[in-house]
């Protein structure tokens, strides 16, 4: 049962709009794309108790499709006469406005005019018949009241609320069981047409591997075919700025949307490198300082146990606060400072590391490398492909997936993964020597590893901040950008292997957005123009360099050319 407090003026117009029982304007305000079933009126009562105080069937049906809850209760106190008489003109003129209805839910005011369909359809919406009054009475104890004052008998609505009393548990949990399987329905059909994958490589360049493993993992998950009693555990190796973080937000806004505040909880692991730290991590015990504030992540996980966890650089935390988290993973719960047990079975946890990153990313080089003489001996037919269609059990060493362009029959190395031997011998024992609990790592369910970019995908990021920053040029300034395609390349070559993309994007700022900035400033260009940029060598030829070329300067330019109704 749900006790709101808020009520809207839209609220205030669909229960007046049912008292006038005006049932088009009833239709025309549900479809209101603001418009909540269980907002209430300004006095404290629900459309639906409007509409069955008011004996309006239709107007009941209408709002319980629309998810009207019918065991909200009635929260009217009368306090002035100005609200009394508001009770009469919104709610009913055949109550009395200065009695206490608080507590009366749809199903109590059913009884009172006595409309056995009404009562039927509550019921069959799972309202509930053991929910009493502010006087302690039952829908059907309340019935006898209403029969004494009016001398009539309703036998037919007594046995229905009888009837329902003694099944409603069982009938409310298939009810609930039902509205799951019909929900889960619509999520399934929802995912069939958006995969999980489509929507992780709009966000994500590259990264194949991790993409198509965690869209895997989430997929067994959401269909029901994974251990429910322990939440999903995954880690993330690789080098900064190759998209781990993105993955884990591009996650979240997939399978939490407009909850992106509760849904994703992001924890810099760096900051609990001390033993002292785990309480802040839990909270902290009675008696102590931090006590009443709680946990950094215990309290999010109550407000949200199916969020997405982030836990930035787990290999800087304290080895308590890893024995805090292998009692997460393993359990499914855990105890906060105020000794209150939280269920996390439902959460997705994703710790990043940049543990053995030199060792991934030379390794991954390594693999280009071998994928590209490959292709060049494949282009000349004097060779074949190393290791192509070898599964990475059978690999003696790292394996580099190519695919074949079926337009040129070329190959291209746009699934490059390191195998199963690299990572055993390699990875697996700096990851050990680090973390030291093999039960730690053997809790997670996948490590992913995130490989440096490839020169294609370099491209694409670059080309991607060039266009982000081409739209922030037309929206806030009213500029228009443009490039050549040689700019994308040069802009590449910014690419540092430390820092990642993020080094792509300090490298368009640096020889883009400066250029355009200080031209707009000095109003080279101004609203209504355009930029474009181009690409020359310097004077002794040995390097290339980022133009600038204002083709449109706009502003004054703009006006000169007659203003709003100008033929030009």
């Amino acid at each position: 049962m749900r006790f709101q407090n808020i009520y809207t003026d839209l609220s205030n117009r669909v229960c007046k709009a049912i008292v006038r029982n005006d049932i088009g304007l009833l239709q025309k305000l549900i479809k209101d794309p603001t418009f909540d079933p269980n907002a209430r009126h300004q006095g404290g009562w629900t459309p639906l108790q409007v509409a069955v105080i008011q004996d309006n069937e239709p107007a009941v049906r209408l709002l319980l499709e629309k998810g009207a809850d019918p065991n909200e209760v009635d929260q009217y106190i009368p306090r002035t006469n100005q609200e009394a008489a508001l009770r009469q003109t919104d709610f009913s003129r055949e109550l009395m406005p200065f009695r206490d209805y608080r507590d009366y839910t749809a199903l109590h005011y059913a009884v009172i005019i006595g409309n056995p369909t009404v009562v039927q359809l509550l019921l069959a919406n799972l309202a509930d018949p053991l929910i009493s009054n502010s006087s302690g009475l039952t829908p059907r104890e309340y019935l006898y009241h209403v029969q004494r004052y009016t001398g009539e008998d309703n036998e037919e609505i007594e046995y229905m609320l009888r009837e329902k009393e003694a099944s409603y548990s069982v009938d409310k949990a298939a009810y609930e069981d039902q509205k799951k399987k019909e929900r889960m329905q619509k999520e399934k059909e929802y995912r069939k047409k958006h995969p999980l994958e489509g929507a992780l490589k709009n966000r994500i360049v590259g990264q194949l591997g991790p993409i198509h493993a965690l869209a895997s993992a989430i997929r067994r998950k959401q269909n029901g075919w994974h251990d429910e009693e322990h939440p999903l555990v995954f880690l993330f190796c690789g080098s900064s700025g190759v998209g781990k973080t993105e993955l884990a937000k591009a996650l979240v806004e997939y399978l939490h949307g407009d909850q992106l505040d509760k849904g994703f909880v992001r924890i810099d692991m760096s900051e609990f490198q001390h033993k002292h730290d785990v309480s802040r991590f839990i909270g902290s015990p009675p008696g102590y300082v931090g006590y009443d504030e709680g946990g950094q992540l215990t309290e999010k996980l109550k407000e949200c146990p199916n969020a997405v966890v982030l836990l930035d650089e787990v290999e800087k935390a304290h080895p308590d606060v890893l024995t805090v988290m292998l009692q997460l993973f393993d359990e499914g719960r855990i105890t906060d400072g105020k000794g209150t047990t939280v269920e996390c079975k439902d959460a997705i946890f994703i710790m990043t590391s940049n543990l053995a990153q030199h060792e991934i990313a030379d390794e991954a080089e390594l693999l280009r490398l071998e994928a590209s003489v490959t292709r060049d001996a494949q282009s000349t037919g004097t060779a074949t492909a190393t290791g192509v269609g070898i599964s990475p059990a059978e690999s003696s060493g790292s394996l580099a997936k190519t695919e074949t362009n079926k337009a040129t029959g070329a190959t291209t190395d746009e699934s490059i993964s390191l195998s199963r031997q690299f990572i055993e011998k390699v990875i697996y024992p700096i990851l050990y020597d680090h973390f030291r609990r093999d039960e730690f790592l053997g809790r997670i369910n996948e490590v992913l590893f995130f490989l440096p970019f490839s020169e294609d995908e370099l491209r694409e990021i670059t080309a991607k901040e060039l266009r982000r920053w081409a739209e922030k040029a037309k929206s806030r300034h009213g500029i228009e950008l443009s490039w050549d395609n040689d700019v994308v390349d040069v802009l590449a070559q910014g690419y540092n292997i430390r820092y990642g993309a993020r080094s792509i994007k300090y490298e368009v700022e640096r020889k883009v957005v400066n250029l355009i900035a200080k031209a707009n400033e000095n109003d080279e260009v101004m609203d209504g123009g355009r930029v474009h940029f181009v690409v020359e060598k310097s004077q002794d030829g040995t390097h290339k360099f980022v133009k600038l070329e204002i083709p449109k300067k706009g502003g004054e330019e703009k006006k000169s050319g007659g203003g709003w109704f100008s033929k030009k």
